[in-house]
């Protein structure tokens, strides 16, 4: 019986420190990465590179949201959208995280330098500094435009997939990073607008909370058509074909029918569908460009 109590506390304080990495969000990142590796090269991924590139990004992308969550705890209390989290709740203390974010941090540098490259140990540790010392503390709480400027580090996973097989940074994941980099405010100003109370009362200058939500509406719209214009761009410099380009037109058509509907028939819920399509959106996206990569 103590056995099973010590297991099953075990098993509880696992998922409290997985939770720590936002692993819906930890998941779509590495997933951008896993696709920039495949397209940087003609062939397969080198196994070594893709197992130990795919954890050491993994595990520094879990450390940046460990952070986040640590700095951000007396703000997450605040919102019904993150009052569960594991250090609102008082399940885990601020050592812990700290400990736990410096071992599986320090674990994915070391896989980084010592099975990819030092390039993408360094690329992927200054995108841990970009989101959670730079975004999370110094541009989160000081401008509603804190989502466009602090949106390259996490734009940057399929550039760092790309270094971890080539071992330099090129035109072409620059492309990836700047369809990402599009992507993010319209996919986070659509939670922006049906959370608006919530980052009202936790303080944050979300733009809904300082323009409005008109003025975001139209910005949703507006960030979606910058969005859908860079999704053209792979196509029109040679990197992708037409399957990536009728997938894109299809993909892009949506997208701007929910950000059209969101600019002049405002509802919680189109936001909130908005802002599902966009994960969907981007993943779909992805795949469509590794379709296209091995089919062509």
């Amino acid at each position: 019986m103590t056995t099973q109590i010590i297991m099953h506390d075990a098993a509880q304080r696992m998922r409290q420190f997985y939770a720590l990495t936002k692993p819906r969000v930890t998941m779509l990142a590495v997933f951008c990465a896993v696709i920039g590796m495949f397209l940087a090269t003609p062939g397969m991924v080198p196994w070594r590179v893709l197992f130990a590139g795919t954890a050491g990004i993994a595990l520094l992308a879990g450390a940046a949201f460990a952070i986040n969550c640590l700095i951000e705890q007396e703000i997450d209390a605040k919102m019904a959208r993150t009052r569960a989290r594991p250090l609102p709740r008082g399940e885990l203390t601020s050592l812990q995280t700290v400990v736990f974010a410096g071992v599986i941090g320090g674990i994915g540098m070391l896989l980084l330098y010592r099975y990819v490259n030092a390039l993408t140990m360094w690329l992927t540790f200054g995108t841990f500094v970009g989101y959670a010392i730079i975004y999370t503390i110094l541009l989160k709480p000081a401008t509603p435009q804190n989502i466009v400027i602090g949106g390259l580090s996490g734009a940057m996973p399929p550039l760092l997939g790309w270094t971890a097989v080539t071992g330099e940074v090129a035109p072409e994941a620059l492309l990836l990073v700047l369809i990402i980099y599009a992507w993010t405010p319209p996919h986070f100003w659509a939670l922006a607008l049906y959370r608006t109370e919530d980052f009202t009362r936790a303080g944050l200058p979300m733009l809904p909370v300082t323009h409005g939500q008109k003025f975001t509406r139209l910005h949703v719209l507006l960030y979606t058509l910058v969005l859908i214009a860079s999704t053209l761009l792979p196509f029109v410099y040679g990197m992708s074909g037409w399957i990536y380009l009728t997938a894109a037109l299809a993909l892009d058509g949506m997208f701007l029918y929910y950000a059209v509907r969101i600019y002049i028939a405002y509802s919680d819920r189109l936001a909130q569908q908005t802002f599902r399509y966009s994960v969907v959106y981007l993943a779909g996206l992805f795949t469509a460009l590794l379709l296209d990569h091995y089919v062509v």
